[in-house]
């Protein structure tokens, strides 16, 4: 009778997800002055294109205001650590 191997801790994490989290730093060692839409969206767990909606609308808060530098979005590290409640 053959026997299946038990899950081990050798056994790889989901290779998508591990990507993703190898990505991005977590948001408290973030240093930069300003985020990109993909990294903002990835922190506050929100599509790209809803973060850009709020840029086009002017509805993100005003303290994450993007700067647009040659057709791209630069939001706020400071803006982005206040929305979701981590330690600056």
């Amino acid at each position: 009778m053959s026997q299946t191997p038990a899950a081990s801790s050798t056994t790889p994490p989901n290779t998508a997800t591990h990507a993703i989290q190898g990505r991005y730093q977590p948001l408290e060692q973030v240093t930069k002055p300003n985020l990109t839409t993909a990294e903002l969206a990835f922190y506050s767990n929100m599509a790209e294109q809803t973060w850009r909606v709020k840029a086009c609308y002017d509805t993100a808060p005003a303290f994450l205001r993007p700067l647009r530098v040659f057709g791209r979005l630069a939001w706020p590290t400071s803006g982005a650590k206040k929305l979701l409640g981590v330690a600056a």
